[in-house]
């Protein structure tokens, strides 16, 4: 008999009974309505509550702490925690570097998935957004026209661009859904080959585009501008995957 597997048996039980816990805690914590920032029971009342042992408490929160949904804080308690993406950003950056022959399709499917939401809540955008925030958009355009003439990264700008554009519509989650689409391409951009060298030009335009576009309350020349801003990474993308399969197959590489 292998010694080692009564522990593989005793490892595999484990992760069952610490999700049955976490589901436990998540109910008691929709069932008493409670709040991002409230605190939870001691871990001996959730012991009592929910007829479990402290060490599948713990384990069921540690569990949900990496998920953002409950909060430590050490010498003080649990607490609900507040709404994250952090666990979708590490999910989604470790997938991409395990497998690095399909980054650029993540990156595809990331800059898609934030195109659809920018052009989505185009209206809102632009009704959301106040003179002082359109003020704010061009100031960090001619930032970028003079970061780019100065032949110096543009992404610093460029995220603080999107992120000034979705603040004003107040959407906490969508907010940190794009900045979360930022984190991983930032993360898993330089793991690329050339991917991340992909060509500045145009980028300055088309983020005046959005601002004129905004200015004008014009959703329709707003979700043009868009899709300006977008074609040319989905275009270098696209390139960048046709070029690693052909590696990949042993073709030879275009002159």
């Amino acid at each position: 008999m292998n010694p080692s597997r009564p522990q593989e048996f005793r490892t595999a039980a484990r992760p069952s009974l610490r999700q049955e816990v976490s589901e436990a805690i998540k109910s008691y914590i929709l069932d008493n309505r409670l709040k991002p920032g409230d605190p939870l029971p001691s871990e001996a009342e959730l012991c009592a509550a929910l007829g479990a042992s402290r060490s599948s408490i713990r384990e069921a929160v540690k569990a949900l702490a990496v998920l953002d949904i409950v909060e430590v804080r050490h010498g003080h308690g649990t607490y609900v925690g507040r709404l994250s993406l952090s666990a979708l950003v590490e999910g989604l950056v470790f997938r991409g570097l395990l497998s690095p022959q399909d980054d650029f399709r993540i990156l595809s499917e990331l800059i898609e998935v934030r195109e659809l939401i920018e052009r989505g809540m185009a209206e809102r955008i632009l009704a959301a957004l106040a003179p002082g925030d359109l003020d704010a958009l061009d100031a960090l355009v001619d930032e970028m026209d003079a970061l780019g003439a100065a032949g110096e990264d543009l992404a610093a700008c460029d995220r603080a661009f999107h992120e000034r554009l979705m603040e004003p519509i107040g959407n906490q989650l969508v907010s940190q859904l794009s900045q979360a689409f930022w984190d991983v391409y930032a993360l898993v951009a330089p793991h690329l080959q050339g991917g991340s060298e992909a060509d500045e030009a145009g980028t300055v335009a088309d983020h005046r585009a959005l601002v004129r576009a905004a200015r004008d309350r014009d959703a329709d020349a707003f979700s043009r501008a868009l899709a300006g801003h977008y074609a040319p990474v989905r275009a270098r993308l696209a390139q960048a995957r046709a070029a690693q399969d052909g590696t990949t197959t042993g073709a030879a590489p275009a002159s």
